[in-house]
């Protein structure tokens, strides 16, 4: 069974990363998503409210599950029997940066393989920073997240 992660803080999670996980869907027996705190970024939404959004942006595709770890993502891998890595890929900024994070990990690991999709045009100026500074000076975010994502943070007080 090929099994593959997208790792990532998904806070808030956007069309594009959608995009990316139903394309890797397709490819993969099973696709996890692994939700981590990102200790370089003061979180808009918590892990666990991330993961139930996740799992709601996600809800049409059985064969994803999405999980949440602490730690080196190729210990996550290795102990769940995870092959490969699926980065989605916006921008040469972006490529620059997940090459060298896949050549690490390689160079450690050399069992675990990563795999990059290119993003859709319209979603490449999609980031959940772009969203988090919206969301922060109270504009519109609702054509860059899933619909789940606009009703929980419209119901939620503090944003």
């Amino acid at each position: 069974m090929k099994r593959a992660i997208c790792p990532g803080s998904f806070d808030p999670v956007t069309l594009g990363h959608v995009d990316i996980f139903q394309r890797a869907a397709r490819i993969f027996d099973e696709l996890y998503i692994g939700v981590f705190n990102n200790i370089r970024k003061t979180p808009l939404l918590q892990a666990e409210e991330r993961m139930e959004l996740l799992r709601s942006a996600v809800a049409d595709l059985p064969n994803v599950k999405v999980v949440s770890f602490d730690g080196l993502l190729a210990e996550y891998m290795i102990a769940n029997h995870i092959q490969v890595i699926v980065r989605g890929l916006r921008s040469v900024t972006d490529y620059e940066y997940e090459q060298g994070q896949a050549q690490i990990i390689k160079s450690m690991h050399p069992e675990l393989d990563t795999m990059f999709l290119l993003g859709k045009p319209e979603y490449n100026s999609y980031s959940s920073s772009v969203v988090r500074e919206i969301i922060r000076f109270k504009g519109d975010y609702s054509r860059l997240v899933p619909h789940e994502v606009v009703e929980y943070l419209n119901g939620k007080n503090s944003v």
